[in-house]
C-alpha cells in the first residue's frame, strides 16, 4: 500500500513543472519550435521541444503557400538570432498536446522569444489561421 502512494505521488508531481527552467539551445525547428536541452535536477537533463506559448508562427514544414513558406523561414532566421547566445529560460512551462513536447515561454535576458516575433510581425498572438490572405 505504502508503493502505490508514493508511485502516485511522483506521477502526480510530474505532470506539473513549476518556476523557471534554464537550458541550452540545441536547434530552431522553426519560428516557434525549439530544441532545447533543460537541466531538471541535480546533474540531471532533457533534451525537449518547447513549441512558444501564446503565439502561432507560419509553418516552415507542411506551408500552405509560397508566401507562408518565406515567412517561415524569416520567422525561424528570426528566432536562430533571438537564441544566438546559446542559453534561455522557460517560463509558465506546461504539457503539450503532442508526445514529448511542452508549452512554455522562452526568455534571453528578460526578453520574450513570443514578445520579439509579434513585434517583427513574423507571428500573431493567439491563432492566425492562413498565412497566406495577408
Amino acid at each position: 500500500m505504502v508503493i502505490v502512494l508514493l508511485l502516485f505521488s511522483v506521477t502526480a508531481s510530474a505532470a506539473e513543472f513549476a518556476g523557471t527552467a534554464s537550458g541550452v539551445v540545441e536547434r530552431v525547428v522553426d519560428g516557434d519550435t525549439v530544441k532545447m536541452r533543460v537541466g531538471i535536477w541535480l546533474d540531471q537533463e532533457v533534451l525537449i521541444s518547447v513549441r512558444v506559448a501564446g503565439i502561432d508562427a507560419p509553418e516552415l514544414f507542411r506551408p500552405k503557400c509560397a508566401a507562408e513558406r518565406q515567412l517561415a523561414g524569416r520567422a525561424k532566421a528570426f528566432a536562430e538570432e533571438f537564441l544566438s547566445g546559446g542559453n534561455a529560460d522557460l517560463m509558465d512551462i506546461q504539457r503539450g498536446k503532442y508526445a514529448g513536447r511542452v508549452v512554455a515561454r522562452i526568455e534571453v535576458d528578460g526578453n520574450d522569444l513570443g514578445d520579439a516575433l509579434v513585434a517583427a510581425g513574423l507571428a500573431y498572438r493567439g491563432k492566425r489561421g492562413n498565412w497566406c490572405t495577408q
